[in-house]
């Protein structure tokens, strides 16, 4: 006598909740069309039970994969994780697995890359990082193919039920306004590669935010760095030869502003005392560096959670998309890296 326990089914489930097998399935794929008090006896039903969704099952009935595509080119390798755990928690939670496409956006064959991508993965959508998701040519093209796609990006590219935006013009404006608090007036960035539109965003809010608070930034004062450490480092000693060196420098991102600090180590700058340091993203070495690093976070596991749910919103068609946040507050860390400059040489390069 065989002693194989039967698989339960979703008819099983549905039966034992009282529902229909259709609703049984809104609550797997996490439509909000189902009340509250029915998803948790259905919740409660597949938890009792062990119940676990036939994916090649539920993909035929559905005509789709349950496969959501991540395409990136980014170096930052924290970055890229911090997206990927917001991703997965929201796939988790829903039932779709993620695959991963790093590519050469600046290679001319980059569209049709990651369209075989598509093709060969058959993901049933894409998540677009930046720089990727500046791309006009492959939202164009994912357009054209009527294939669903959300992009994370730094400015208002597209139809907000395709994009979420990290609000970075206007976070630049509470690191102006800090630094003058602190009462610098004598402030230089560094900017990410200006063919960005995020580094463009950081820069233009800069400014503003500058030009309000009555300050002059210098030519000299705005260098444009690569986002990697060893710009930081080119930059910042750049910036530190100068006649009349800043009291405060803003780094586009935590890599560059680790290279500032490295610089100012080495030619005997004190930071905070005789230069204020903040940098960007709130990586997880900001807080481990000496001195620890003000920087501006950028919640990248909630975009990429929003960016996920709406995604997954294009294929329930029961506006959820609709319903998710588009615009993302990065918001300012203060730490060790900035203070009131204490030095009155600190305008005079050592």
């Amino acid at each position: 006598m065989s002693t194989k326990t039967k698989k339960v089914t979703i008819n099983d489930v549905a039966r034992m909740a009282g529902v229909s097998k259709r609703t049984v399935s809104r609550v797997i794929n996490g439509s909000p069309l189902v009340g509250e008090e029915t998803r948790k006896r259905i919740e409660n039903v597949i938890e009792s039970v062990s119940f676990q969704p036939d994916k090649q099952a539920r993909g035929l009935a559905s005509k789709r994969s349950y496969l959501l595509g991540l395409v990136y080119d980014n170096p930052d390798a924290l970055y890229i994780d911090q997206v990927q755990r917001g991703a997965l928690s929201i796939c988790s939670e829903l039932g779709y697995e993620l695959v991963v496409h790093p590519c050469k956006w600046h290679e001319p064959d980059f569209v049709d890359n990651c369209l075989k991508f598509i093709a060969r993965s058959n993901v049933d959508g894409l998540l677009i990082l930046p720089p990727v998701s500046e791309s006009k040519l492959l939202a164009k093209a994912l357009q054209d193919a009527d294939h669903p796609y959300v992009r994370i990006a730094s400015a208002d590219l597209d139809d907000h039920d395709n994009i979420v935006i990290s609000n970075e013009r206007a976070a630049m404006a509470e690191i102006v306004e800090h630094l003058v608090e602190l009462g610098h007036n004598n402030i230089a960035m560094i900017t990410g590669p200006l063919h960005y539109y995020s580094s463009q965003e950081r820069l233009g809010g800069f400014k503003t935010s500058a030009q309000k608070a009555g300050l002059t930034l210098a030519d000299n004062h705005i260098v444009e760095g690569k986002n990697n450490y060893e710009s930081g480092l080119a930059c910042a000693e750049q910036l530190l030869s100068l006649p009349q060196r800043p009291s405060a420098i803003f780094a586009n991102n935590d890599e560059m502003a680790a290279g500032v600090l490295r610089v100012a180590h080495t030619l005997g700058i004190k930071v905070p005392e005789q230069l204020s340091v903040i940098g960007f993203d709130d990586n997880l070495f900001a807080s481990r560096v000496i001195p620890s690093l003000t920087t501006m976070r950028r919640p990248v596991e909630k975009l990429a959670m929003l960016a996920t749910q709406k995604l997954v919103g294009h294929f329930q068609h029961d506006g959820i998309s609709t319903k998710v946040e588009t615009i993302v507050d990065p918001y300012l860390i203060k730490r060790e890296s900035t203070a009131k400059p204490q030095d009155k040489g600190a305008a005079t390069a050592t």
